[in-house]
């Protein structure tokens, strides 16, 4: 099925908000080596134009969590589809994350991942929806705060569709 889809936030504007996180990230962690977290599907694109342009050390390694059925509403049931293939243990850990909504999602995962010893762990997201939180939570690298809209494109789909859209849309259902 197709939708219209109005962009929200360009291509422009997302390189150049990515390029300002990757150098406070970089501030932040100079001579420190950084594990990046990416979190699957929707998170891929930040992570890699993001580790792109860190000028610290980095490795990765992908978890695949799930609060999200076929429709556009957080389900609220958290699944841990795919765990980390390598220990965090003592590493400097930034969790990526394409969006937070609820912060249920997180809420579940970064009490997971504490127990496996970090040195630290912070948190990035690409968009926030913080008048959809439905727990307290520290965000601590925000690309851009977004009204509550249903958006995809940059790794962000519907129905796993428009994950490619090099820009954030708005779906008009």
């Amino acid at each position: 099925m197709i939708h219209k889809i109005s962009e929200y936030i360009s291509e422009e504007k997302l390189d150049k908000r990515i390029r300002e996180i990757a150098a406070e990230i970089s501030k932040d962690y100079a001579k420190k080596e950084i594990r990046l977290v990416c979190i699957l599907k929707g998170s891929i694109f930040y992570t890699c134009e993001l580790a792109k342009r860190l000028t610290v050390p980095v490795t990765l390694d992908f978890m695949s969590v799930s609060s999200y059925g076929s429709g556009t509403e957080s389900s609220g049931d958290i699944k841990i589809k795919k765990d980390l293939d390598e220990s965090i243990e003592g590493l400097d850990v930034i969790v990526v994350e394409d969006i937070i909504d609820s912060g249920n999602t997180l809420s579940k995962l970064i009490p997971m991942l504490k127990d496996r010893n970090p040195a630290s762990i912070k948190v990035t997201t690409l968009l926030d929806k913080p008048d959809r939180r439905e727990v307290d939570m520290n965000v601590d690298y925000v690309g851009f705060e977004i009204e509550d809209k249903f958006v995809v494109g940059y790794g962000l789909d519907y129905d796993q569709s428009y994950r490619d859209l090099p820009y954030i849309g708005i779906v008009e259902l």
